[in-house]
């Protein structure tokens, strides 16, 4: 379900994505959201930091747990241009992200959509509740960025 601000909050991610890949990376960006504010925001840093772990989505929850100063963000919602994959998806549940809102599907690494729905399992973690999740969120836009020549391609 669409909500008032999602499409905003997208934008915002497709900016981060440029940004990555301008820099050479892969094109995905992430921004955490908490009562109407941005408190993180990442995009792909993979290659920049060496880092395998340093995908759009870990990025923008690192920077909003430094901000909220905790490791809680139940009041949250994640938005990134991609379907968070199973390392991600792994970081939101860890999080106990609210709401993850992303463009496009990830295919068979997807949190979601792939072999191992992290994201959305109810037996994954005993005591929280996966979040709800919104797909399709700019879609179109989403794809154009991806099918942009990077690294990955």
């Amino acid at each position: 379900m669409l909500l008032p601000g999602d499409e905003s909050y997208m934008r915002r991610c497709l900016e981060l994505a440029r940004r990555a890949l301008a820099a050479g990376e892969v094109p995905v960006g992430a921004v955490v959201v908490r009562a109407g504010d941005v408190i993180g925001e990442g995009c792909e840093r993979t290659r920049e930091l060496l880092d395998p772990a340093a995908h759009a989505e870990i990025e923008a929850l690192r920077a909003a747990c430094r901000a909220s100063g905790t490791l809680d963000l139940a009041s949250a919602t994640l938005y990134t241009t991609v379907e968070p994959c199973v390392l991600c998806a792994y970081a939101v549940r860890r999080t106990r992200i609210r709401r993850v809102v992303f463009g496009v599907p990830a295919g068979v690494l997807g949190g979601v959509s792939g072999g191992c729905p992290l994201l959305t399992d109810v037996a994954s973690f005993t005591g929280a509740e996966p979040p709800l999740v919104t797909a399709g969120v700019l879609a179109e836009d989403c794809r154009r960025l991806l099918a942009a020549p990077h690294p990955d391609a």
